[in-house]
């Protein structure tokens, strides 16, 4: 009887002990989940990933952190290249200065009370992009014109090359006289030239659009007319007192231009003789020096070739004019 109430005690008391023991055990499991920390969550977003290393010197960087537990969090940035502006969540890194290339801005953060701590991390890259080379000025030329003639229009063109791209060029003339009566704002041009004769004729172009002064200029000279001889009078071998009296008109137009030669030339008839030339031209001189008060030394005599009858030719020469032939 003994043995087999000592059988079913052994039996029972396994039982009991395992009863005693899963409520220590369930408490005890509550107490550890009491104190064990939900892991904290980080995310990091810039405000651009791509910045120009000429104009762009700024990224806004945030941390969109969170506690489910409600504990402190602390921020600890860092980069690999640049400058963090400020604390917290939001912040500024400074990227001026950075040659092209990539580079990594990261946020740690840490959050936990006296009994433990957590820590989460994230991070983001931004893209530095070189500068684009400045601006320069396009290669100008301006073609001269050529052949010029007296108050007729210059026609003055260009060629313009190499401009810097997205840069369209605009035209733009200026001329030191006369009037451009074709093709502003195109590469080439009609300057009108009238009245303009031994005046120099400067023409610039500006290629406007530029951040710089790009310009070229060509000048040209209008030429003075040529001067002329002109036959002022002839005449036979007539009275004296007709002679005077062409001779007077002649004094005139000489006296109008004090720089001005006149020229008698006279040609002997056939039946002529050497007398006659000396006759002729000794009272023409005569009369134009003693009686109109002209100076003998713009007075020049020729003796021409011979013709049917004895002819005196009156010529007034500019400056510079060729004289007539006899």
């Amino acid at each position: 009887m003994f043995r087999s109430q000592n059988r079913i005690l052994g039996y029972l008391l396994p039982i009991a002990l395992a009863v005693l023991f899963i409520p220590a055990h369930v408490s005890a499991q509550k107490a550890i989940e009491a104190v064990v920390y939900a892991p904290p969550m980080v995310s990091l977003t810039s405000d651009t990933s791509v910045v120009n290393a000429c104009s762009d010197t700024q990224v806004h960087l945030h941390a969109g952190a969170s506690s489910r537990d409600g504990n402190p969090i602390r921020y600890r940035w860092s980069t690999t290249a640049g400058r963090i502006d400020g604390n917290g969540s939001d912040v500024i890194w400074d990227v001026s200065g950075l040659a092209a290339g990539v580079y990594k801005a990261s946020i740690d953060i840490e959050m936990g009370n006296t009994d433990a701590s957590c820590n989460a991390f994230s991070s983001t890259t931004v893209v530095v992009k070189s500068c684009p080379p400045p601006p320069t000025c396009p290669n100008v030329e301006i073609i001269c014109p050529t052949n010029i003639v007296i108050d007729q229009p210059l026609t003055f063109a260009s060629n313009v090359s190499t401009t810097t791209t997205g840069i369209e060029p605009i035209y733009n003339w200026s001329i030191s006289a006369g009037t451009i009566i074709e093709g502003q704002g195109t590469p080439t041009i009609k300057v009108d030239t009238n009245g303009l004769a031994g005046q120099t004729v400067k023409a610039t172009l500006s290629i406007d659009g530029y951040p710089m002064d790009c310009s070229a200029s060509c000048a040209v000279s209008i030429p003075i007319p040529q001067a002329k001889c002109r036959k002022f009078d002839e005449f036979p071998a007539i009275s004296r007192n007709d002679e005077k009296a062409r001779l007077d008109n002649y004094a005139v137009e000489l006296q109008s231009d004090p720089q001005s030669t006149a020229y008698i030339v006279i040609h002997p008839g056939r039946t002529g003789t050497p007398a006659d030339i000396h006759k002729h031209t000794s009272r023409v001189v005569d009369y134009l020096v003693n009686s109109r008060d002209l100076d003998v030394r713009r007075l020049v005599t020729l003796v021409g070739e011979t013709r049917d009858d004895l002819m005196v030719e009156l010529w007034s020469c500019p400056q510079g004019a060729t004289p007539p032939k006899p």
